[in-house]
This record gives structure tokens, sequence and C-alpha cells, in this order.
């Protein structure tokens, strides 16, 4: 669970670093690249350790494709709320094929 918590905060803040400054398209590009590596910063913070901790519970396939789906989810929910973008049916549909590589993963042959 505390993998999960942690990759779940890590890509909240990941999200901000690469997104979020697409709503301050007046500020110069320099600043937005530091304050973006600023946030990034914390994300690290985060997501090393969520590797370690998950890495043996988790193989790294697994860990990887549980990122990925969390930051899809995390992604849709920054988009709809802060960036005010629709989420359109052929962007769910698109994501919801990736989600499905989660199952592909986790399941034991």
């Amino acid at each position: 669970m505390k993998t999960l918590v942690l990759l779940l905060l890590s890509n909240v803040f990941m999200t901000f670093a690469w997104y979020g400054h697409l709503k301050f398209k007046h500020l110069p590009l320099l600043t937005v690249i530091l304050v973006s590596w600023g946030i990034a910063l914390f994300e690290y913070m985060l997501m090393v350790p969520a590797n370690r901790l998950g890495h043996g519970q988790f193989s790294a396939a697994q860990l990887k494709t549980m990122q990925e789906a969390i930051t899809l989810v995390v992604f849709c929910v920054f988009s709809v709320t802060f960036l005010k973008e629709e989420l359109r049916w052929n962007t769910l549909v698109g994501f919801a094929c990736i989600l499905l590589a989660v199952f592909f993963v986790f399941k034991k042959w």
C-alpha cells in the first residue's frame, strides 16, 4: 500500500511539473523550466522510495505499469480540473487500451 500511495503522490507532482506550466504561458520559458525542475524534485523524492519499497513485492515491469496507469488517472483529473480541458471519448478509449496493459502485466499465466 505504501508503494501505491507514494506512486500516486509522485504522479501528482510529476503532472504539475510537466503540464502545470501550460496554464502560465505568459511566463518566460526559463522561469517555467526552473519551477518545473523544482516541482520534479519532489516527484523524484517520492518515486525513488516507491520503486525501492515496491521492488520485490512487484517486478520492475509491474511497478512501471502501475506507474503508467496511475499517471493516466492523475492526468485525466488534472486535465479536467486544472487545465479545464474536456476529455473526449477517443482519448478515454485510448487510455483504456493502455490500462488494459495492467491486466496483461499483472496476470499470472
